[in-house]
């Protein structure tokens, strides 16, 4: 029997589509398979991407604080803008278009942006783009209005505000170079922030939530929060008050002897190596560590190729950054004759009897060396060639010690390696070793020439010299703590080892007392027994290299009280240009005038010899009709400061006038022409001690005279010649009387 053709077409098309069933739940396994099990992971992952936004929480950088845990680095609230470029594909073309131009007009305008880069930023397929980091909270709310004033267009789909930290300085540029800065994503760049970035980062929160199709919360569903936690905090060696007044004489020190290549002072405990305060010139704003100085600034405007400027702002922006102290070497000079009487002595090569003769000149291996006194200085004592400086001197006491033994104490002074400061950039030493050191390198390696030690190896030198005989480590931290307050780690104050005696250290203490009484006299401090040591070194490598003469740093080391060595005092001026680079008439003074402020500040009471008492007061010289320069070296001779107040070539006018007499540490205002600087108030000074009279008085620009007796810090002003509160012209002086009202002979 026959199949009708209706009939067996309905049997091919029932088995093709069984045929074509079977193959469609295979290829729907096998992708299911695909999906589930084989690649599982892979789309489940693609799939929390779509749905899950995930975002960190800035976590607090720890703290920087001094020792007296006065704040110097810290960080305030901020945000960070972001928007949400996914969220345009679910808006028609047209409305999508819109969005993105009110979002590149208004974010451009509130963030100081380009427009078109914002507007390219919105075209980015991505569900998070950063537009502005470490906004301020005002900015922050204009953000925020800016969203409010455009409900319309719903701008709070596509803009968000993420909370974040911002690093701030509140004592801007104080300690910068030893403070550093930090980068967009708050990571250490330099100084501190940089050394101890790891302890002073936190641990970032995060935040996990669902989104919908545009990118938006969905209310009610899944959300994971982890807290930021904040890093440690630092607390450092430094003070705030020694910190000010290094950088205060400093700053002026260079400007008064035009300093080309800036300076460095360093105050030092002697016996644990605690960094106490540490100052750069020319150094910078950690808020803005990006923006030159204004005379920088100047040299970059006036590079005219483009390419020459950028590189040009990138060295100068690198040599605000750089730590002097730390980062830069030098030859010493006279300062390193410290170690080398450390060495003759501790070997017993040399005593305090001994006797060195100078007739000017010395001659080893041919080559002919020569003292700075043209005469020679004749037949002289230990303490006397210290106090000399005298070259010839210590050549032969440097030939007393030999190669060898000169190398050993070089190395045991840590003087072959880095002091090992925490501070990030330390420069190593350039040295003679001891394999390569003829007589001729043992010479001039005697007196601190041709080779190259850090500012803080020869602060170390000076420490060990006077404190018993221990190297100490120099350091900044002096622990760490969380953010209860629980100290995390302190930081070792244990010295590297001994490397001269006691008995040597005492013979040493005399010697460079003796120095100051004689010798470096400016380094003196009316009422303190200080010992030290000054160095001038030319720079003759640069000028071989430049053609330029007269390259020369200026530098000393003092330490007080040198009966009972507490600190340090180091500064360094590098390359004067004001026809002054003698390290005893340029260093010594800024030395002497930290030490005046610090020791009363650490509670070290003055002892006034009665030839002290007669001296704080000086009568002011008349300079009136002088140029600038004579001016100047008078009241040099006569231990006054000064000011010049405007830009003639002679002085017209003196505050106060000559044979006033003023407290000698004053400061006489010299006017070149007509002009006057604008009155001063006359503070309070009854009710304090000497020291504070001084203090106040010379932080309002008046100068004060002493009357009765102000020998003692128990010992309080009782009246001023001038009342509180008067307008007087700067300079004015104010007599102060003191009253011992522990001296009374009424009888009861």
């Amino acid at each position: 029997m026959s199949i009708k053709p209706n009939k067996m077409m309905r049997r091919r098309s029932g088995f093709v589509m069984l045929i074509m069933m079977l193959v469609m739940v295979i290829v729907s396994t096998g992708s299911l398979v695909d999906v589930m099990v084989i690649n599982g992971e892979k789309y489940q992952s693609m799939a929390s991407e779509q749905q899950l936004y995930d975002t960190l929480i800035s976590a607090p950088r720890g703290d920087i604080y001094d020792r007296n845990m006065k704040t110097l680095a810290t960080s305030s609230p901020a945000w960070t803008v972001y928007i949400t470029p996914n969220g345009f594909k679910n808006l028609k073309d047209g409305e999508a278009e819109t969005v993105r131009n009110k979002i590149a007009d208004g974010l451009s305008e509130i963030l100081k942006l380009e427009r078109e880069e914002v507007y390219e930023l919105t075209k980015k397929s991505t569900y998070y783009v950063i537009v502005k980091k470490k906004i301020e909270k005002s900015v922050a709310d204009q953000v925020r209005k800016f969203i409010t004033d455009n409900k319309d267009l719903s701008l709070s789909n596509y803009i968000g505000l993420d909370s974040t930290t911002k690093r701030y300085y509140p004592n801007d540029s104080l300690a910068s170079t030893v403070l550093g800065f930090v980068g967009d994503d708050n990571q250490g760049l330099a100084g501190l922030e940089s050394y101890y970035n790891n302890d002073l980062t936190g641990v970032s929160g995060r935040v996990v939530a669902a989104k919908n199709a545009k990118g938006t919360d969905m209310p009610f569903t899944y959300q994971m929060l982890e807290e930021a936690q904040k890093g440690n905090s630092i607390v450092t060696t430094l003070d705030s008050y020694i910190q000010y007044t290094c950088e205060k004489y400093l700053d002026d020190a260079v400007a008064e002897e035009q300093v080309a290549e800036r300076g460095a002072a360093i105050v030092m405990n002697v016996k644990n190596g605690e960094i106490l305060g540490m100052a750069v010139s020319g150094d910078f704003n950690p808020n803005e560590p990006f923006t030159l100085s204004k005379a920088d600034q100047l040299k970059v405007d006036a590079e005219k190729n483009e390419e020459k400027k950028t590189k040009l702002k990138t060295e100068l922006l690198s040599r605000q950054w750089r730590n002097k102290a730390v980062s830069d070497t030098y030859e010493p000079g006279s300062v390193f004759k410290i170690f080398t009487a450390a060495t003759a002595l501790e070997e017993g090569l040399v005593n305090s009897k001994s006797k060195f003769s100078c007739n000017y000149t010395y001659m080893v291996a041919s080559n002919t060396y020569h003292c700075h006194l043209r005469s020679g200085h004749g037949v002289q004592t230990m303490a006397q060639a210290i106090s000399n400086s005298c070259n010839p001197a210590f050549i032969k006491i440097g030939q007393l010690i030999g190669a060898t033994t000169f190398s050993k104490y070089f190395k045991a002074f840590g003087l072959t390696e880095k002091v090992g400061i925490d501070l990030p950039g330390e420069a190593g030493t350039e040295y003679h070793r001891e394999e390569n050191m003829g007589p001729t390198e043992l010479a001039s390696s005697s007196f601190g020439q041709t080779f190259n030690i850090t500012p803080l190896h020869m602060i170390s030198i000076a420490a060990a010299a006077v404190n018993g005989g221990y190297l100490v480590r120099p350091h900044v931290a002096q622990k760490l703590i969380d953010e209860e307050g629980n100290v995390v780690k302190t930081i070792s104050t244990a010295y590297k080892r001994q490397v001269i005696s006691n008995e040597t250290s005492k013979t040493l203490r005399t010697f460079l007392e003796y120095v100051i009484e004689n010798g470096a006299k400016n380094g003196i401090v009316a009422g303190y027994r200080v010992g030290g040591k000054t160095g001038t070194s030319q720079k003759l490598s640069k000028i071989l290299s430049t053609g330029k003469n007269s390259l020369y740093i200026g530098s000393y080391v003092g330490i007080a009280p040198i009966n009972n060595p507490d600190i340090a005092v180091f500064v360094m001026l590098d390359e004067p240009m004001s026809g002054r680079y003698y390290g005893g008439a340029i260093s010594a003074p800024v030395g002497a005038k930290i030490m005046k402020d610090v020791l009363p500040y650490l509670c070290h009471e003055p002892q006034y010899t009665k030839a002290e008492l007669s001296k704080l007061s000086v009568t002011v010289p008349d300079v009136k009709g002088n140029d600038i320069a004579t001016a100047r070296d008078k009241m040099s001779a006569h231990k006054i400061s000064y000011k010049i107040v405007g830009n003639g070539s002679k002085i017209k006018k003196q505050l106060p006038s000559a044979g006033t007499t003023i407290y000698n540490g004053g400061t006489v205002i010299l006017y070149t022409d007509e002009e006057k600087e604008s009155n001063v108030t006359v503070p309070v000074l009854t009710g304090l001690s000497a020291n504070d009279v001084t203090k106040r008085a010379t932080d309002s620009n008046i100068n004060i005279e002493f009357s009765g007796n102000a020998s003692s810090s128990e010992i309080k002003s009782s009246t001023q010649s001038i009342p509180p509160g008067t307008s007087v012209a700067p300079g004015t002086v104010v007599t102060v009387h003191f009253f011992d009202e522990g001296n009374s002979d009424l009888a009861q």
